[in-house]
């Protein structure tokens, strides 16, 4: 389960829509707990993608680098990465598994049609690299950063 704030989440989706009609992208940053993962931190991301933005991504790896260290400066980790489909349902590609690889994290994908967030879902990278696979996973929407505490 991804556990996610709303403000999070609408970013994500804010994201895809001004993407649009390119592939935006970007690094969730979080705790992990067994397949319980909570967001705490969402890092857009310009699409570094040498082709047609408008269905693939690929994020700098100086960017997911230097979002691996803030997470470690904040004791955390990369728990997933997000992108959007323009014009397409939110379901993970035959290039989105092969370009996978980063194990027990989360793959966020919004739909987005005709310019307007419709569909998010998530699924997460599970088995090895020779036999990867995704697996649907359920979004949490919360009012608060999940990994925080919440003041009484």
């Amino acid at each position: 389960m991804l556990k996610i704030s709303k403000a999070d989440y609408d970013l994500i989706r804010w994201e895809a829509e001004r993407s649009y009609p390119h592939e935006c992208c970007g690094i969730i940053l979080g705790t992990a707990s067994g397949n319980h993962r909570a967001v705490t931190l969402t890092l857009t991301c310009d699409n570094a993608s040498g082709g047609p933005h408008g269905n693939r991504y690929s994020i700098h790896p100086e960017r997911v680098i230097a979002a691996l260290k803030l997470a470690r400066s904040r004791a955390e980790n990369i728990v997933g990465f997000y992108h959007s489909h323009p014009d397409h349902p939110p379901r993970y590609s035959a290039t989105d598994l092969l370009e996978a690889h980063w194990f027990d994290c989360s793959y966020v994908i919004t739909s987005v049609e005709n310019g307007h967030a419709s569909a998010t879902c998530s699924y997460t990278l599970a088995g090895s690299e020779e036999h990867k696979r995704f697996e649907e996973e359920e979004i949490a929407i919360v009012a608060y950063h999940p990994a925080l505490p919440v003041a009484n």
